[in-house]
């Protein structure tokens, strides 16, 4: 059972330029980590993303949380993890701070995370293959689907799981050849026209056939001029992707998104504000047949349900350690997989945990293997970092979910 509770407020200043976007000039990449310590001294460890001032509310929050969690064996908590994770989200004082958004969320997702971490540990596991070995009752146990009643059932979602698990022996290749990356450091914000050429050299000269640039500039024309210089050294196989952070109002990305479309994006990711569903859904039609990527900072599965049944996202950016964790990740990608949208995590986590997520989101729920973003500043800092071999996320074969920091 869960004995000790260890909650750590952990930043990791960054060098120059790394992780700048259009709106975060300067950030410091940090986590709000939960540590569940059972009695045999397995340690299950969770994560939050944050970017540093706040950090510590969120931390806060997580202990809030976790406490409820000691003297209470893993296995219980995560046979209808889904009852808890609703009680925890729902608890009356922290609603109010949300509901289900913000600080309170953060922290119920750091101690999700965490819960699954020691999960995996205590069977000896992987997450992904604790996830892919589970039925698809067991799955759906560990899920809230309240509000979703309208799309979602519980019925409806173990079905569709089931049809899916039907034919995953057709897509277990995935663990040997291994999960494609896309390079998201090519063209961080701060970084002067002549590094984006170089770092997009360097990318493809590692295998890399996919990688995003950061806009959002004040003057457009710095954005067209950086976005043709990824195309013309990515050549016009690559995969370029366009991130500007939510930067724009809608009346600008209309009109500089119809611009960018000479060199052929392969999406325009976070074009205005994430609240702004409506304003998506218009963009969205406008652009076609470029789509439109976003859920960075979408905080929960009712806002993504919403974009989902409007048509307002061509790729779902959901992140395990911007929502509530796994458990919600995992709703959300079913609620995606019957809409038929691409689920491609946006990766707070650097890549750590979503590893394991989209192999179990290609495996048991048949979505395509698309890629997954790579973020190389972190990686001195975990205690198991992905490995990348040739563009290619390589599968992680230690227990639990990859989340352990040094």
């Amino acid at each position: 059972m869960i004995k000790l509770v260890d909650i750590q407020d952990r930043r990791f200043p960054l060098t120059t330029g790394a992780g700048s976007d259009a709106v975060h000039k300067d950030p410091i990449y940090s986590y709000a980590v939960t540590r569940l310590i059972d009695e045999k001294g397995r340690v299950g460890t969770g994560l939050a993303f944050t970017i540093g001032a706040g950090n510590e509310l969120v931390c806060r929050a997580a202990a809030f949380y976790a406490e409820r969690l000691k003297g209470i064996p893993i296995e219980d908590i995560m046979a209808n993890f889904g009852q808890l994770f609703n009680k925890l989200s729902n608890e009356q004082q922290f609603r109010w701070l949300g509901p289900h958004k913000g600080v309170v969320h953060l922290a119920l997702a750091s101690v999700t995370n965490a819960c699954f971490d020691l999960w995996a540990k205590t069977r000896g596991l992987p997450l992904w293959k604790l996830l892919i070995d589970l039925s698809a009752e067991e799955i759906v146990n560990t899920l809230d689907l309240s509000y979703l009643e309208d799309e979602l059932t519980r019925k409806e979602a173990i079905a569709l799981l089931r049809s899916n698990m039907e034919t995953r022996n057709d897509r277990l290749g995935i663990l040997k050849q291994g999960y494609a990356g896309y390079d998201t450091s090519v063209g961080w914000f701060n970084y002067s026209d002549d590094q984006v050429r170089q770092n997009c050299i360097r990318a493809i000269e590692q295998g890399f056939t996919a990688m995003k640039l950061k806009v959002g500039s004040e003057d457009p024309s710095r954005d067209i001029r950086r976005a043709h210089i990824v195309r013309e050294v990515a050549g016009d196989q690559a995969k370029v992707m366009l991130d500007a952070n939510q930067q724009w109002t809608l009346p600008q990305a209309l009109s500089i998104c119809q611009e960018l479309k000479t060199m052929n994006p392969y999406w325009v990711e976070e074009p205005t504000h994430p609240d702004d569903v409506l304003g998506h859904k218009t963009l969205a039609d406008v652009i076609a047949p470029i789509k439109v990527a976003m859920g960075e900072h979408v905080p929960n599965r009712i806002v993504f349900k919403n974009y989902l049944q409007l048509g307002a996202a061509g790729f779902v950016q959901v992140d395990a350690v911007r929502v509530g964790g796994v458990s919600e990740f995992i709703t959300i990608s079913l609620l995606c997989r019957k809409y038929n949208i691409p689920v491609v995590p946006h990766v707070g986590d650097m890549g750590q945990l979503h590893q394991h997520l989209v192999l179990f989101n290609h495996i048991n729920m048949g979505h395509e293997a698309l890629f997954l973003e790579h973020i190389p500043h972190l990686k001195s800092y975990f205690l198991h970092p992905v490995s990348i071999e040739d563009g290619v996320y390589r599968t992680p074969m230690e227990v639990g979910s990859s989340c352990d920091l040094l």
